[in-house]
């Protein structure tokens, strides 16, 4: 896993070098509602956090490229015999987005995503050998630069693969809304 960071952080960072007069660097943080939809009942939003880097490649005056690197907490809240139990799901998460200016200092954005699950948990219990190792998604959002360095970001990601193993035709999906706040450098 540590190679595997390693490899990502130097290919995003390697590609915004690439276009150096045009690239911008920062970090992000902020507040998860996450959720698993499909083929599951009577769960509700999980709150968590993410943190990580991102690089901005400017492709054109109006769209960037913004690959990032973020940890990602996730998971669902569920009730079991009347006691609220949480499922934990944490993920190295390496989205790949596209960010469209559509007026001064606010963006919309929109692009893949690939996840590395880390940890998978159930009341302290480890049930990573029961999820996905790997988690592909769609994001959607918006963000807004308050200055030249401070923004605020909203983003919905939309899990497009199975998070869980051996489920059979049951599918639950990631689904997580984010809020950040981030700097650039």
């Amino acid at each position: 896993m540590k190679k595997l960071c390693l490899v990502a952080f130097v290919a995003i960072f390697g590609i915004a070098n690439i276009n150096a007069q045009g690239a911008n660097f920062g970090a992000k943080a902020g507040v998860n509602f996450a959720n698993f939809s499909g083929d599951i009942t009577d769960n509700k939003a999980l709150t968590g956090f993410h943190f990580g880097v991102f690089a901005e490649v400017e492709l054109s005056e109006a769209l960037i490229f913004q690959p990032e690197i973020l940890y990602s907490a996730q998971g669902t809240k569920f009730e079991d015999s009347g006691v609220s139990v949480d499922f934990n799901a944490n993920y190295i998460n390496i989205p790949l987005m596209i960010k469209y200016g559509v007026a001064e200092g606010f963006n919309l954005e929109a692009g893949p995503q690939i996840g590395f699950l880390i940890s998978a948990e159930i009341a302290d219990q480890d049930i990573k050998d029961e999820m996905e190792s790997i988690d592909f998604g769609l994001n959607f959002g918006a963000s807004y630069d308050f200055t030249e360095d401070l923004f605020a970001q909203a983003r919905y990601n939309l899990g497009l693969a199975n998070a869980a193993k051996d489920s059979g035709d049951e599918k639950i999906n990631n689904s997580v809304i984010s809020l950040s706040v981030g700097y650039r450098f």
